[in-house]
């Protein structure tokens, strides 16, 4: 790409650097929405890229949405928009950075696409809006003044705070996408009317946290944890349940559960063994065990035995994890002379005895 910028554009009315933003979009559409894959669509800068939502989240997102008016407050290249409001009769996009929302406009034209643009802030829109939404969607900036990454929600813009009770009086559901980094308990303790949690892994990388709001909140919050891309069971509780669960305890059984980080993003590992019968190994070793295999589980489940740190052999490739253990993955590999990769797994954790080693049969 580099040695492109240093070459003349073939085309008078184009700048070699339009091509090369033109050829990264395609690039990043291959993997992260290749429905964009089409001639005539137009791609924005690379930072609008990084920030817009993958297909396979936003189309996870749309599920359960349906109704006459929806609105996105904070379009950006618009990827949940166009699926968000699927289901939808009346679209509106609102953004305020006017040549990006050119792009999405003319985008949503080559795609057949219906919406109404106006390009504007949220904060000037919603002092001059006197319309009501079935569903009002927003993506807050996560980035302050200086570029920097902000996770509180008063340092998002917008103000998540400031505008919550604006925007409930306006629409009966909102959801809003938030960092996979924040607190669930802060979040819980600090924004009104949460109906639900969206906990969005793409291949055991928590992505998004998604909060719904909604006027019809009966006081329960229900948390759903998923893990798209891989053969998992989504797993669905409510919030609170966790507290009144409890572990039993047990040295490794032939089944070990290791649960994707969607679940462990909720920190409910008491009611994860609670729900599937498994026990746990230690207390802060959240790894679970069984003699029976449970296929529903949400995440990896191995048949694996403990054995001696003298039958490792050396250059042996394994996939290498290590939990509640004094050294970390390299630090193994190092240690026992390892290659990484393979088809077979090596756990090095402990259990209420001590630590242990644990290889896949």
């Amino acid at each position: 790409m580099h040695s492109l910028l240093l070459k003349k554009s073939p085309f008078p009315e184009v700048t070699m650097q339009e091509i090369v933003q033109q050829i990264k979009g395609k690039q990043v559409a291959l993997k992260k929405f290749p429905f964009l894959l089409h001639n005539e669509i137009v791609f924005p800068p690379q930072l609008n890229l990084e920030q817009a939502s993958s297909e396979k989240t936003a189309l996870y997102k749309s599920e359960s949405l349906h109704g006459n008016k929806f609105i996105d407050l904070t379009s950006g290249f618009g990827i949940d928009a166009y699926y968000l409001s699927q289901n939808f009769k009346d679209v509106t996009l609102i953004e305020q950075n006017t040549e990006l929302l050119k792009i999405v406009e003319h985008n949503w034209t080559v795609l057949g696409k219906k919406a109404k643009f106006i390009n504007t802030n949220l904060e000037d829109f919603l002092s001059e809006n006197k319309d009501f939404f079935d569903v009002i969607y927003l993506d807050p900036a996560r980035r302050d003044s200086n570029k920097n990454k902000v996770f509180l929600l008063e340092d998002l813009s917008p103000d998540i705070l400031e505008i919550q009770d604006h925007l409930l009086s306006i629409s009966n559901e909102v959801i809003i996408k938030l960092s996979p980094l924040i607190d669930l308990k802060y979040l819980i303790s600090v924004v009104k009317q949460i109906s639900r949690i969206d906990i969005i892994a793409v291949r055991n990388d928590v992505k998004e946290v998604v909060i719904s709001l909604s006027n019809k909140n009966s006081g329960n919050i229900i948390c759903h944890c998923v893990n798209l891309e891989v053969n998992e069971s989504p797993f669905t509780f409510q919030f609170g349940e966790e507290e009144n669960a409890h572990s039993e305890y047990t040295e490794p059984e032939r089944f070990i559960y290791l649960p994707n980080n969607s679940i462990l993003k909720c920190g409910i590992f008491n009611l994860i063994s609670e729900k599937f019968n498994l026990e746990k190994l230690h207390p802060n070793t959240h790894i679970y065990t069984s003699d029976k295999m449970i296929s529903n589980f949400p995440g990896r489940v191995l048949e694996m035995e403990v054995i001696d740190s003298k039958k490792i052999k050396k250059k042996e490739q394994f996939n290498i994890i290590s939990k509640n253990y004094p050294l970390k993955p390299d630090e193994i590999k190092k240690k026992y002379g390892l290659k990484d990769g393979g088809e077979q797994y090596l756990i090095f954790t402990q259990s209420k005895k001590g630590k242990i080693i644990l290889k896949s049969i």
